[in-house]
């Protein structure tokens, strides 16, 4: 069974490059604008693995984490933020929110894939 993989980000254009790496490397994807769309999605997705972004409208990553580690049934989900932020109090706030690991875009595909594979292992 594929292992479905919740995206969030609210640029286009690193959304269809998610889909087409994730999709290649045999993952089901979905995705969400922002925030407050991937909160909405994640019941009727039920990800193996979310990738976020922290800069977003409405809500962004951080908030967006924080709102899935509140739900008890999500705790557990490895969250990985694919940002270009590189501030260590950033990464820190990403942390404690509940990130799992930290990605700076632009992104290498294979070091994205593997980085899914580790936090499913």
């Amino acid at each position: 069974m594929k292992k479905k993989i919740l995206t969030v980000d609210d640029s286009r254009t690193i959304r269809n490059m998610l889909l087409v790496t994730l999709t290649n490397a045999g993952y089901d994807t979905v995705q969400a604008e922002d925030g407050i769309e991937g909160l909405e999605m994640l019941e009727e997705s039920d990800p193996d693995v979310i990738v976020t972004d922290i800069n977003m409208p409405r809500l962004d990553g951080l908030g967006f984490i924080a709102g899935v580690r509140k739900n008890e049934r999500y705790r557990a989900i490895p969250i990985l933020v694919l940002t270009t932020e590189s501030d260590p109090d950033k990464k820190n706030q990403a942390r404690e929110a509940g990130a799992t690991g930290w990605i700076v875009k632009p992104f290498d595909p294979a070091k994205l894939i593997a980085a899914i594979e580790r936090v499913t292992a």
